[in-house]
C-alpha cells in the first residue's frame, strides 16, 4: 500500500512520522502541495494523506487508484465529499487531538484579555509605567474571574475541557442550547444568556446556524466589559461588528485564534487594528499546536490507517 502526504509541513518539522511509516509499504512526503502537483503526486497512490489541500471532485475522478484519505485534521471541507462517496473512497479525519492543547489556549486569551494585557503591555513599552507618579498602574480596569459567569457555546470534548479549567478559576459555567436547535434544546439560547455573562467562548463549528452567531445585535445585549474569545472557526462571529464594539468600549475584550480566510493574505480588519490601543488579541491558528497535539494527529491517523487494512 502506497500513501502519499501532500502537505507534511503543516505538522511542523519536530514531528517523528514513523507511525505511519510503519503501516504502509511506501510513504512519500511532501511539505507542500500546489492544486498543479496534486494529480502527479497522487496517480498511483493508494491512500492519500492531507491536512488543507482541496481535493475537487475533478481531481478524485483522474485517481482510480485511490481508496482512502486521511485527513490530519478534523474538517473535512477541503474535501468533495460527494465524489468520494461515488468513487468508494473512505475519508478518515481525526478528533480529539488537541483538546488539551486549545483549552490550554482559550484559557490564555480570557487571563489575558481579564487583566488587559495587551493594554499594560503597550503602556510599558511607551515608557508609561517608568512615569507614573506612584509605584504601579491601574489605568486599566481588570476582570477577576472568580464569581464570574462564563458562557460556551459549543458542549463537545473541547467545550468541556474549557469548562474544568475555567471552574479552577472559581468561574460559573453554563453552556448554550446549540445554535439552530434553541426551541427544543433545554439550555437556554444564547441571546436570553447574553446580558447575564462575563465571558463568552466559543467551541462549536461553522455551519449557517452559527455563521455571524455573534453579531451586533448580541453585542448590544452582552455586558460593556464582557470578554469574547473565537477559538473555533472565523466567521462564527461577526469580526467587523466585534472591531466596531470594542472600539466604542461596548466590549471588554476581544481574543481571536481564527479569522474566515486563512492565511489572511489580504489583510484583516482585526490584524489592522492591533496597533490601536484596544483589548484585542489576534493569534495565527495556533491553538492546535502543541507538539503533544500535532503528535496526536500522527497517532490517531496511523490508528485510521490500520483500521482501513483490518
Amino acid at each position: 500500500m502506497k500513501a502519499v502526504i501532500l502537505d507534511a509541513a503543516t505538522l511542523g518539522d519536530d514531528i517523528d512520522l514513523t507511525p505511519l511509516r510503519d503501516e504502509v509499504d511506501t510513504l512519500e512526503i511532501h511539505d507542500r502541495t500546489t492544486p498543479q502537483e496534486c494529480l502527479e503526486r497522487l496517480q498511483d497512490a493508494d491512500v492519500a494523506i492531507v491536512n488543507k489541500v482541496v481535493l475537487s471532485g475533478d481531481l478524485l475522478a483522474s485517481l482510480p487508484h485511490l481508496k482512502l484519505i486521511c485527513v490530519l485534521a478534523t474538517g473535512t471541507n477541503n474535501i468533495d465529499m460527494d465524489a468520494a462517496k461515488r468513487q468508494g473512497i473512505q475519508i478518515k479525519n481525526v478528533t480529539a487531538y488537541g483538546t488539551a492543547s486549545v483549552a490550554q489556549h482559550t484559557l490564555m486569551l480570557m487571563l489575558c484579555l481579564a487583566n488587559r494585557l495587551p493594554l499594560y503591555q503597550r503602556d510599558v513599552i511607551d515608557g508609561r509605567w517608568s512615569r507614573s507618579p506612584f509605584f504601579c498602574l491601574l489605568d486599566h480596569r481588570t476582570l477577576e474571574l472568580a464569581g464570574k459567569r462564563l458562557a460556551i457555546v459549543g458542549s463537545g470534548e473541547l467545550g468541556q475541557a474549557v469548562a474544568r479549567l475555567s471552574r479552577a478559576f472559581g468561574m460559573e459555567v453554563i453552556f448554550a442550547a446549540r445554535p439552530g436547535n434553541d426551541t427544543q434544546d433545554e439550555r437556554p439560547a444564547l441571546a436570553d444568556l447574553a446580558p447575564e455573562i462575563d465571558v463568552l467562548s466559543l467551541h462549536c463549528p461553522l455551519t449557517n446556524d452559527t455563521h455571524h452567531l455573534v453579531n451586533a445585535d448580541l453585542l448590544a445585549r452582552m455586558k460593556p466589559d464582557a470578554l469574547l474569545i473565537n477559538c473555533a472557526r472565523g466567521g462564527i462571529i461577526d469580526e467587523k461588528a466585534a472591531l466596531q464594539a470594542l472600539r466604542e468600549n461596548r466590549l471588554g475584550g476581544l481574543g481571536v485564534d481564527v479569522l474566515p480566510n486563512e492565511p489572511p493574505r489580504e489583510g484583516h480588519s482585526l490584524i489592522d487594528a492591533s496597533s490601536e490601543p484596544l483589548n484585542l488579541i489576534v493569534t495565527p491558528h495556533n491553538a492546535w499546536i502543541t507538539p503533544e497535539a500535532r503528535a496526536n494527529v500522527v497517532r490517531l491517523t496511523a490508528d485510521n490507517l490500520r483500521s482501513f487494512k483490518a
